[in-house]
């Protein structure tokens, strides 16, 4: 039986090249984190904290004020949580059929298969912790045409094989490996374009809402039963301090602690840790553990099990 595992928010390490748009003005101060499990970088440097897969995999986004994500999609679930500022998101083919500002703590699982895009319209820089559905996070990311345009001509190239190639350093494509193949306009005719009526109510849950469906039990947050209904291959609760568990428990799936506010101190056979916001914890099926907040005040946390559906589409349209 292996023992948890922490990886600390003052101890994760940025890849600043993880995506085709690390060169495109407006995208070039983003910082990609990959937590747990590889996620969809498609940079050879991105470092992985921890390697192994509980089903899905975790992630984060920083990034300064008016820095932007670009427009792709993904074949599995991308759901995300604001842990540090004030992000707009905004889907569609050219981004414009729907768009939320979400504060911190709200949470959004994003459809499947729609592109996807979001900014810093913060004052400050922000940080979004992401899960992603699968033990390979679907097998990378699907670009908007006009982003790898726009990547190509700012230098970076994304091979056929998912690989990204910078000839500012002097890269280039193997030989027998092409380019990237644009999609053609039938198949982005296949892109669900759904307005912001039709994504939000279903899709996005907010964090003052989610506190107080927490005041007494933890809150379902997505799951069959949850506030958001979805079966991505796992499911996410909120905790609160009057909504955690008093007693030691044993979960027989794998479990993600990601502290959002407050401080959090998580004990098992003998050992004690403290999680503070931002921080990850990993804990392997069979532990016992107990968990209580460690100070007075505001306390909240995202619980994440794996579960035994499979990571496919979420959008119902």
């Amino acid at each position: 039986m292996s023992a948890p595992q922490i990886v600390r928010y003052g101890e994760l390490i940025p890849c600043r090249t993880a995506f085709i748009d690390a060169h495109t003005p407006g995208s070039d101060q983003k910082e990609n984190f990959t937590i747990i499990g590889g996620g969809v970088s498609e940079a050879a440097d991105q470092h992985v904290h921890i390697q192994e897969t509980p089903g899905f995999n975790i992630g984060a986004a920083g990034q300064p004020p008016k820095c932007r994500n670009s427009l792709h999609s993904h074949r599995t679930a991308e759901v995300f949580f604001v842990l540090k500022g004030r992000w707009r998101f905004f889907w569609g083919r050219h981004g414009t059929a729907g768009e939320v500002v979400l504060e911190e703590g709200d949470i959004f699982n994003i459809p499947t298969g729609i592109f996807r895009g979001f900014e810093n319209i913060g004052t400050d820089y922000g940080m979004i912790m992401a899960i992603l559905g699968g033990d390979d996070a679907g097998g990378g990311v699907i670009w908007a045409p006009q982003v790898i345009e726009e990547a190509e001509a700012h230098g970076l190239i994304l091979a056929e094989t998912g690989r990204l190639y910078d000839t500012k350093r002097g890269e280039a494509l193997p030989e027998g490996v092409g380019p990237m193949p644009l999609l053609s306009e039938e198949e982005l005719a296949g892109f669900p374009e759904p307005t912001t009526a039709e994504v939000v109510p279903h899709y996005v849950a907010r964090y003052w809402d989610l506190m107080a469906l927490a005041d007494r039990k933890p809150a379902r947050v997505i799951g069959a039963d949850a506030v958001l209904r979805d079966k991505p291959g796992f499911e996410v609760d909120f905790l609160t301090r009057g909504s955690i568990p008093s007693d030691p428990y044993v979960s027989e799936a794998h479990e993600v602690l990601m502290a959002m506010r407050g401080h959090w101190r998580l004990m098992w056979e003998g050992h004690a840790q403290v999680l503070a916001p931002g921080d990850t914890a990993l804990i392997p099926p069979g532990v016992e553990r107990t968990l209580f907040p460690a100070m007075t005040g505001e306390a909240s946390l995202y619980r994440v099990r794996s579960t035994a559906d499979p990571a496919g589409p979420t959008w119902r349209g």
